[in-house]
C-alpha cells in the first residue's frame, strides 16, 4: 500500500536536510531516494531505514525491528530494512541522525548496483 500523502509529506520534511528526495514505488510501498541511493521505504505507517551489518546494532539498540512479510512458507525477514525509531518521527534532529546512519549502506548498495 502506498504511503498516506500527509504521512509521506511529514517524512520527506524530516529528511529534507540531505537534499532533494525522490519518491518511488516498491512492492506496494513507497521508496525514498537521495540521488540513486534508496535510504528508506514506507509500508503503511512504518518507515524502514536502509541498514547493514555495521549499522544494524544501532537500530537493534534503539528497539527497531526488521521489515518482514508473510509468505506461504512463513515470515520472511529483511534485516537490511530496519524500522525508524518512533521517537524520530517527531524529532527532526533525531530523524536526520538516523538518515545519516542509513545513507552509508544506501550509498554502498547504490554503488554496487552501478557496477553491475
Amino acid at each position: 500500500m502506498a504511503a498516506d500523502p500527509e504521512f509521506l509529506s511529514h517524512i520527506t520534511d524530516l529528511f529534507a536536510g540531505f537534499g532533494p528526495i525522490r519518491i518511488g514505488r516498491l512492492f506496494g510501498g513507497t521508496s525514498l531516494y537521495i540521488e540513486d541511493a534508496m535510504f528508506a521505504v514506507i509500508f503503511g505507517d512504518t518507515v524502514y531505514m536502509k541498514s547493514d551489518k555495521t549499522t544494524r546494532p544501532r537500530f537493534d539498540d534503539a528497539g527497531s525491528v526488521a521489515f518482514s512479510y508473510e509468505t506461504k512458507s512463513g515470515a520472511r525477514v529483511i534485516p537490511g530494512l530496519m524500522s525508524l525509531p518512533d521517537s524520530a518521527l517527531d524529532d527532526p534532529d533525531e530523524a536526520q541522525d538516523w538518515m545519516a546512519i542509513s545513507m552509508v549502506p544506501a550509498r554502498k548498495a547504490a554503488a554496487k548496483r552501478r557496477k553491475v
